[in-house]
């Protein structure tokens, strides 16, 4: 059969990923020919292999189905065009106005702690509360660079003792991680990520699911420290109009005390962080 296909890998593999992204958003090839005017017969054609399209009409394509800027650069790459995203890292000079503007929020939040992560959760910037905090459970400093929250959390050797509803958490920050995941899609390094959470003791593999219920911007996490309970909540925000993958994909986190009681441990935690 396949030898009446004169498509080329290439474009097979780009149809292939425009199939999965017209699935990942739940759209049919009308409603894509709907959103960008190209006919669906064209849309067809493409997803079939039979013809590649111009770099515009792609890049229309992808922009209808909101395919992050990582992605659009592999669309753009199977179709046989040079990608246009650039990477970047934070330390880059044009960068500078954007992590000027991430150390400002960080250290606006002190005395609390806030994070800046990548999209696998890596922490690439904190502000001196998040440290100090950390600290005064385990030893932060010991923990492999770069530091992962979400390993941290799952770590029977990090944080996971200190969580006293330790399933429910983790459990939220498994669904956290589809929710959270740059296009609301899985890529293979988050996959890989997922699975190294799985491989820790006493973790239900039945918790690596995407669940709607939990779209809550607003995520609570508790720790245990001397037999006192430390009830924090946590707002994620993104950087806006994102211009290159690095920027879109930066979450910044800050934990909030969700009581007066809270508060007041807290602080006489940080106290005593900062006497030791």
């Amino acid at each position: 059969m396949s030898s009446m296909h004169h498509s080329s890998p290439m474009s097979n593999e780009l149809g292939a990923q425009l199939r999965a992204w017209r699935g990942a958003r739940g759209k049919s090839q009308l409603d894509l020919s709907l959103d960008t005017g190209i006919s669906q017969r064209q849309i067809s054609f493409i997803e079939s292999g039979r013809s590649t399209p111009g770099r515009h009409n792609l890049l229309h394509l992808a922009d209808a189905l909101d395919v992050p800027l990582r992605e659009r650069n592999a669309l753009l790459l199977a179709a046989g065009y040079a990608p246009i995203y650039a990477e970047g890292s934070i330390e880059d000079i044009e960068m500078k106005s954007v992590t000027d503007a991430l150390k400002r929020m960080l250290t606006q939040h002190e005395p609390f702690p806030a994070v800046v992560m990548d999209r696998y959760w890596n922490v690439v910037m904190t502000n001196d509360a998040t440290f100090r905090f950390f600290n005064s459970f385990i030893d932060i400093a010991a923990r492999e660079t770069p530091r992962n929250l979400l390993h941290l959390m799952f770590d029977p050797a990090g944080m996971r003792p200190f969580v006293p509803n330790w399933k429910e958490t983790a459990k939220s920050l498994m669904a956290r991680v589809f929710r959270e995941s740059v296009g609301r899609v899985i890529d293979m390094r988050t996959k890989a990520l997922m699975d190294k959470l799985l491989a820790y003791p006493d973790v239900d593999s039945a918790w690596n699911i995407s669940t709607a219920a939990d779209s809550t911007p607003v995520i609570p996490l508790s720790f245990v420290k001397d037999g006192k309970l430390l009830r924090f909540f946590s707002l994620v925000t993104t950087v806006g109009t994102a211009q290159t993958i690095i920027t879109q994909e930066l979450r910044i986190e800050c934990m909030f005390p969700l009581d007066d009681v809270t508060e007041g441990e807290y602080a006489r935690l940080m106290q005593q962080s900062g006497a030791r």
